[in-house]
């Protein structure tokens, strides 16, 4: 069953759980889609962006042509603010809110990493950046804030600033604060990353006079408080 978080004449907000893909894989287990046409009787779900199969929380479905053509300028001219929650293994040292500005390029098997070496990678203050890159690199920005600090891990606000695929993912991995539960950019034998799921969960999603701000509230077990078991 869906939980529905917000809908209109055109458009569908969904808290997506964990642990679904959004469209079918080699799996052959139902897709997050198939579910969403099925439930929808007859209305055509339109795709707007993504999340990862492992990737929980706010998902947008335009049922409209018209809306999602609006979305996606919207996206495009970076106008949609998205801020997901994420448990990563260790804690950046931050006074506030830091910075990683790492450009990212497409690598083997459908992953993604930084555009040079991590011996490049540099920070200064609460910035991470590198101090050289290749002809392939894609700018790639996020700003992390750390809400909560525990033995082996930390909870972080993560607010991409451009939307690259797995961006969040790479970004946290490459600065040594991988997210737990990534099998695919961390060490799955690390005790410390260990967890049933990934623990990233988009939380909020707005854009100011096209969107209104929509929340999807945090699993329990991410350990921040006010949440609700997904």
């Amino acid at each position: 069953m869906l939980e529905v978080l917000y809908r209109d004449e055109s458009l569908l907000a969904l808290n997506k759980p964990s642990g679904v893909a959004l469209f079918a894989d080699r799996t052959g287990d139902t897709s997050y889609w198939e579910t969403i046409r099925s439930e929808l009787d007859g209305v055509q779900p339109l795709p707007v962006h993504r999340l990862d199969k492992g990737t929980s929380g706010v998902l947008l479905v335009a049922l409209t042509r018209e809306r999602q053509a609006a979305l996606n300028r919207a996206l495009q001219a970076r106008r949609v603010q998205k801020w997901y929650v994420a448990r990563v293994v260790g804690a950046p040292a931050l006074k506030g809110t830091g910075t990683i500005d790492l450009p990212l390029r497409k690598g083997r098997k459908s992953r993604y990493r930084v555009a040079g070496l991590r011996e490049d990678i540099e920070r200064h203050g609460d910035r991470w950046a590198l101090r050289r890159t290749g002809a392939d690199a894609h700018e790639s920005v996020t700003r992390l804030r750390i809400i909560r600090r525990a033995a082996t891990y930390s909870v972080a606000i993560l607010h991409p600033l451009t939307g690259r695929t797995h961006q969040l993912r790479v970004h946290l991995a490459w600065i040594g604060h991988p997210i737990q539960g990534d099998h695919l950019y961390g060490r799955p034998d690390d005790t410390a990353q260990r967890w049933p799921r990934l623990a990233l969960h988009c939380h909020r999603i707005g854009a100011p006079g096209i969107l209104p701000t929509i929340t999807a509230p945090c699993p329990d077990a991410f350990g921040i408080g006010g949440t609700r078991k997904r």
